[in-house]
């Protein structure tokens, strides 16, 4: 990106963070200025999920979409960062401005091979990246540790599955059932299966079980 386009992108943040700063400040808009981190949750999601539907368009992905999509998502992003500026700092506040540092500064920091003088072995950035996430966070101790509790349980469970085969964790094997699950525990031992499987082949089981649900609600 050329100088002129990276002060024009300057220009455009500083102008979005000015008015958040407006519609939350007093004489802005009552609904933006009641806003909370829990109340906000719920809109975060539906935009994320609105990027997915762009980016997973039946045509391919609908460019203009995703972009308008993409600036939904950015805005929860400042919208977060307001809220908690309103706090102080030494109750745990922040602002824009130490998100996006704290952001460059990691992956500078996780990109040694290409902002450092670490050579270049394209075998070794997974694994040199996740070294470097643990010494970041010493305090995850578990190999399952730093998965969000709350994905949505096919996503959650495809999670646990790349963390264990990451971490070298033996997952229990999942008996192939013979006859349809007749409790909710046979039905997640089944499921868990399908996932393991799906990572086996290189598979995406979220992908996979949305789009083939979207087939069935486009065939009527």
């Amino acid at each position: 990106m050329s100088t002129p386009e990276v002060t024009e992108v300057g220009k455009e943040f500083e102008r979005l963070v000015a008015i958040m700063d407006t519609l939350r400040s007093p004489g802005g808009c009552p609904w933006d200025g009641q806003q909370t981190h829990q109340s906000l949750v719920r809109y975060l999601i539906e935009e994320s999920y609105e990027v997915v539907e762009a980016i997973e368009a039946p045509d391919g992905v609908d460019r203009a979409l995703l972009r308008e999509e993409l600036g939904d998502v950015l805005l929860q992003v400042v919208f977060h960062s307001r809220v908690a500026a309103e706090t102080a700092v030494e109750e745990g506040g922040f602002t824009i401005l130490e998100v996006l540092r704290g952001l460059n500064e990691k992956l500078e920091r996780r990109h040694p091979h290409v902002f450092g003088d670490e050579p270049v072995d394209i075998e070794d950035v997974n694994a040199r990246w996740e070294e470097l996430k643990k010494q970041e966070k010493p305090e995850r101790t578990s190999a399952f540790d730093g998965i969000p509790p709350h994905l949505p349980a096919l996503a959650l469970a495809e999670k646990v599955v790349s963390k264990a085969q990451k971490n070298g964790v033996e997952l229990p094997a999942a008996p192939s059932l013979e006859k349809p699950p007749q409790t909710e525990a046979e039905l997640g031992q089944a499921l868990f299966e399908m996932v393991q499987r799906a990572k086996a082949a290189g598979l995406d089981p979220e992908r996979a079980l949305r789009t083939h649900a979207r087939n069935i609600i486009e065939a009527h």
